[in-house]
């Protein structure tokens, strides 16, 4: 099965607007997990110099040789995160994404993953799609979409670099 627009559709993930556009109050609070998808047309133009925030004193910014390497052709989706509630329950999607964003806009995050979204031009037409997840479900369901994009693709998608677990 294809990772695109469609297919997660059917599969129940919603929003699909360009980072630009998300209107923060209409992403749901509880946990999920989120896409990043390359709208139709898009194609790759590198930054050599990221627009995300630093991390713990380190550029976020990756080589043009590592970008070209990471980048995998023919795919929607480009990233593949989770959003839990965290330790105190407070957290969720609505949350986790406007972090994201915040991060690309360049405020220091808490975590770096999917840094490598932000070293692309245009990442603001970039779209944002969501489904809900009880928090028990989230580890399993976000390592299996990597392991079915693996399957698909024969590697992570370009902005995850680490195989989420179950």
């Amino acid at each position: 099965m294809p990772f695109n627009k469609k297919t997660l559709k059917d599969d129940g993930f919603t929003g699909f607007r360009p980072l630009t556009a998300l209107e923060i109050n209409r992403i749901p609070q509880r946990q999920g997990i989120f896409v990043v998808l390359r709208p139709e047309g898009f194609e790759p133009r590198f930054l050599t110099k990221t627009t995300a925030g630093i991390f713990k004193k380190k550029n976020p910014s990756l080589p043009m040789s590592g970008l070209t390497a990471e980048w995998v052709e023919d795919a929607d989706v480009l990233f593949i995160g989770k959003a839990s509630p965290g330790s105190k329950g407070n957290r969720g999607l609505r949350r986790q994404i406007q972090e994201f964003v915040d991060f690309g806009n360049g405020k220091p995050p808490g975590h770096w993953d999917g840094r490598l979204i932000w070293q692309l031009a245009d990442a603001g037409a970039l779209l944002m799609a969501w489904k809900e997840l009880p928090a028990e479900e989230l580890n399993a369901a976000q390592a299996n979409y990597h392991a079915e994009f693996r399957q698909l693709h024969g590697r992570l998608p370009f902005a995850n670099l680490v195989q989420a677990r179950a």
